[in-house]
């Protein structure tokens, strides 16, 4: 008895409230940042009722995006994110009205298993071009931290949360307050009956597909410069992502933003209390817990 107590101790270590508030701070930033990565899987999966196993090699092209821009062009990759995003997501529109968008038609297993496929084969091209070696974007703001009290983070999270809220800001607005958000709600809630009243669904999707894309590039850029990453780090991506759209609910840009960063701050306090390996196991926690409690998500809607 006194030896498992020794060894739970040895797994566990207790913070002191200076660590716990150093914790939630850099949760609350942080999350912020998996909230924009995750809000492109929580519009295809609502919208177009689409898992799509290749976003989180979506994500991690804006990392390797970034990396190419700095290195071959010299463009800071924070400049470059507009580029960014506006590439990959024409990107993606081929791939989505040329190949998803065809096997669509014949039930939601084809277009699951290409995700799957397209993942795979990503990966394996990110090694062809960028070789497996980890990566890493150095500029003198990804070295910088900001004192705030007691309290140290490093400057790239405060400026990655500033644009990932700015983000989701704007993307929210594009769906409550325009034309095309108002045909995209339609299309989500039922696309036969969008349809009829002259809603061009299939354009609908393709757009926001490449939407979804450009917003996944930038979150993955950057966590491209708050983290290093390999050719595998889009696994890592997209079991980030579903843990946030589950907890946000399908669709809801608040309940994503929300999602993301009670993510962060339950992630970095399992960090604290036990080691930074256990972050994506106590995510994972997390939403097994809010599966069996609330199934529709901390945010969702009831069915």
């Amino acid at each position: 008895m006194i030896q498992r107590s020794y060894e739970w101790e040895e797994l566990v270590d207790i913070p002191g409230l200076h660590d716990l508030v150093q914790a939630t701070v850099t949760g609350l930033l942080l999350g912020g940042l998996f909230a924009l990565t995750a809000l492109g899987l929580s519009l295809v999966v609502g919208v177009m009722r689409l898992v799509n196993l290749v976003h989180g090699e979506i994500a991690l092209l804006g990392g390797y995006a970034s990396l190419l821009l700095l290195n071959q062009v010299g463009l800071d990759p924070l400049l470059g994110l507009p580029l960014i995003a506006a590439v990959v997501a024409l990107l993606a529109v081929p791939l989505q009205r040329l190949l998803l968008q065809p096997l669509s038609r014949h039930g939601s297993e084809a277009p699951l298993l290409t995700t799957f496929a397209l993942s795979v084969i990503a990966q394996n091209v990110i090694i062809l071009w960028f070789t497996g070696n980890t990566q890493s974007i150095d500029r003198s703001y990804t070295r910088a931290v900001i004192r705030m009290g007691d309290v140290t983070v490093p400057a790239i999270y405060l400026i990655s949360f500033g644009i990932s809220v700015l983000a989701c800001i704007c993307v929210h607005l594009l769906i409550t307050r325009s034309g095309f958000g108002r045909r995209l709600r339609a299309a989500s809630e039922d696309p036969v009956a969008a349809s009829v009243v002259g809603v061009r669904v299939g354009g609908l999707h393709t757009v926001t597909y490449a939407l979804a894309a450009g917003v996944a590039a930038i979150g993955g850029a950057l966590l491209g410069m708050c983290f290093s990453f390999t050719p595998t780090s889009g696994v890592n991506h997209l079991l980030t992502g579903f843990i946030v759209v589950v907890l946000g609910g399908l669709g809801s840009v608040k309940g994503t933003l929300l999602a993301g960063t009670a993510l962060g701050v339950v992630e970095s306090w399992g960090a604290a209390f036990a080691s930074d390996g256990y972050r994506l196991f106590v995510g994972l926690l997390l939403l097994l817990a809010v599966l069996t409690i609330r199934p529709q998500g901390l945010f969702g809607r009831s069915a």
